[in-house]
């Protein structure tokens, strides 16, 4: 893969994830560390379908990812797959109920199933009393769950946590890396 960047007006090209090459089976849980700038990033987001290698290829669930088209690979995501980004990505202007619900409101899920299936999340996550509340109205700890909530609610095959815990405290990190062990382990 490349990465293009501008500066001063002049794009510069370099290559990121050379020669990278590796399986992931299932039921594993997998942490990839590296100094900043090694392209952990780049690595999710194409695992995710985020991004597109330029050359090579990433097979997720038996799947060429840079083969589908941009509906399938929607789908793909919608079905497979659960981001839980760094900085939350929750949409300010939504309750935390309808940011959690988002991912089934999509697929077109009936309203008393995305009610229970919200109300069991947040149990399991602890944040029941949250869901009439605003993002900019939570911690920082309570969003990154929020978050976990998300990417969780429509049973995805694979969860992507790109930095859960940068922006937490050592209590809140502990405690996320908890939920995704647990998560894994069930």
């Amino acid at each position: 893969a490349y990465y293009s960047t501008s500066r001063t007006g002049e794009i510069i090209t370099y290559p990121v994830l050379n020669s990278v090459s590796f399986e992931i089976e299932e039921g594993e849980f997998v942490a990839i560390v590296g100094a900043s700038g090694s392209g952990k990033s780049t690595l999710l987001n194409m695992i995710g379908g985020l991004d597109i290698p330029t050359s090579g290829s990433v097979l997720v669930k038996g799947k060429k990812i840079g083969q589908l088209n941009e509906e399938e690979l929607t789908v793909f995501r919608r079905r497979n797959i659960g981001f839980v980004f760094q900085n939350y990505n929750l949409l300010n202007s939504l309750t935390i109920y309808e940011n959690i619900m988002i991912p089934l409101k999509l697929i077109g899920e009936d309203k008393k199933v995305i009610d229970e299936k919200v109300h069991q999340i947040t149990k399991e996550l602890d944040i029941e009393s949250l869901l009439n509340k605003y993002p900019h109205e939570c911690s920082g700890g309570q969003q990154q769950r929020v978050a976990i909530a998300r990417a969780l609610i429509g049973n995805p095959k694979i969860i992507i946590a790109d930095e859960p815990t940068g922006n937490l405290d050592s209590q809140n990190s502990h405690e996320i890396l908890s939920i995704f062990k647990k998560m894994n382990e069930n």
